[in-house]
């Protein structure tokens, strides 16, 4: 098996996530969809997080680590989308192992409740789930994906504070859930590293158990429209498809934004957009992804770990795209060598 130190997680190169736009009304709408590349034995069955695929971030990552993954292998994908209340989850995953497909990826933690009970009942299909473990489930079929999300969140709030001329920057975040506070704890750490008392503003969309604050980019802009007009002139995100609002404010304000998961500033269609983001932290969950399935084809998954994406293994750090943080790259890089090194110990959660 591929060891935790994820060679495959290579930050260089583009995402190339331009394809993940496509089926998007179907897929986002609770759909499904199935393409195939060259002939293979390889079904592989993902389930994506709310806002299904085209959200320009965290489920097209996971769609481009398939997607690599059949173009090296060959093979066919179904995909499912939550229903707008995100019920149907159980069902989704189902429905995949039902028909055959094998592995079965779930994007996101909120499949983390249920995925032991599928897993249950189908104990020959291999399933990861992206963001949750796979430890102490009960169950020997289930991969975890996990990201240091709060070390790439650490150099974001290093990036944002160097920038910062107000000395005020911001956090929106989707949905107030452990997960997402360990993006504002990362953040918010390292913006105080790197300016000691700096000011750092934190809102959230929804609330824990309201999913929607992930797929509702109206309310992100109103919400980062609050930050900016209260004197921020960075603001960080880790909202999904969310996001895109907080773009929108951005803009409106002549200020700055930071995107999430994926470099956002190759994949917002919106010049005006791709104009404000000045760095995205990545989480590579598309080498991940991607190296998990080529383990599944080589039959090498364990299940019942959990593999975990870090700044030692390159599974999360920034985006350099645009220039726009290119003058502070040895300051970042000095705090990343401290993070690996465990001088610094950044904190999951606020």
């Amino acid at each position: 098996m591929r060891g935790m130190k994820a060679a495959a997680l290579l930050l260089a190169g583009s995402m190339a996530l331009a394809a993940c736009a496509s089926d998007e009304d179907d897929s986002a709408s609770g759909g499904s969809s199935e393409s195939s590349s060259a002939s293979g034995d390889l079904r592989i069955g993902l389930a994506y997080d709310t806002g299904g695929r085209g959200d320009k971030s965290f489920n097209d990552s996971a769609y481009a680590g398939v997607e690599a993954a059949i173009a090296s292998l060959g093979g066919e994908v179904q995909e499912l989308s939550p229903n707008d209340d995100a019920s149907n989850r159980p069902e989704l995953l189902t429905q995949l192992a039902e028909q055959g497909f094998d592995p079965v990826i779930a994007v996101g933690f909120a499949y983390g409740d249920i995925i032991s009970d599928i897993a249950a009942d189908f104990p020959d299909t291999t399933f990861a789930i992206i963001d949750s473990t796979g430890v102490d489930l009960g169950e020997g079929n289930v991969t975890g994906l996990q990201f240091a999300a709060n070390e790439g969140s650490f150099l974001a709030g290093v990036a944002a504070a160097l920038k910062s001329t107000t000395n005020y920057v911001g956090f929106v975040g989707g949905v107030e859930t452990p997960l997402i506070q360990s993006f504002e704890a990362g953040f918010a750490a390292g913006a105080e590293a790197a300016k000691p008392g700096i000011t750092v503003d934190v809102k959230y969309i929804s609330p824990a158990g309201d999913f929607s604050g992930f797929s509702d980019p109206a309310r992100g802009q109103i919400v980062a429209q609050g930050i900016f007009d209260a004197g921020a002139d960075i603001v960080y995100h880790a909202a999904g498809g969310s996001g895109t609002g907080v773009f929108e404010a951005a803009a409106a304000s002549g200020k700055r934004a930071i995107g999430v998961d994926s470099d956002q500033y190759q994949t917002v269609d919106d010049p005006a957009q791709q104009a404000v983001i000045m760095t995205s932290m990545l989480k590579r969950v598309d080498n991940a992804v991607e190296a998990f399935i080529t383990d599944f084809s080589e039959g090498n998954v364990e299940g019942g770990t959990d593999i975990t994406n870090d700044l030692e293994t390159e599974g999360v750090g920034l985006s350099y795209s645009g220039g726009f943080i290119d003058d502070i790259k040895t300051q970042i890089d000095e705090f990343a060598q401290q993070i690996i090194d465990g001088e610094i110990e950044v904190p999951t959660a606020p």
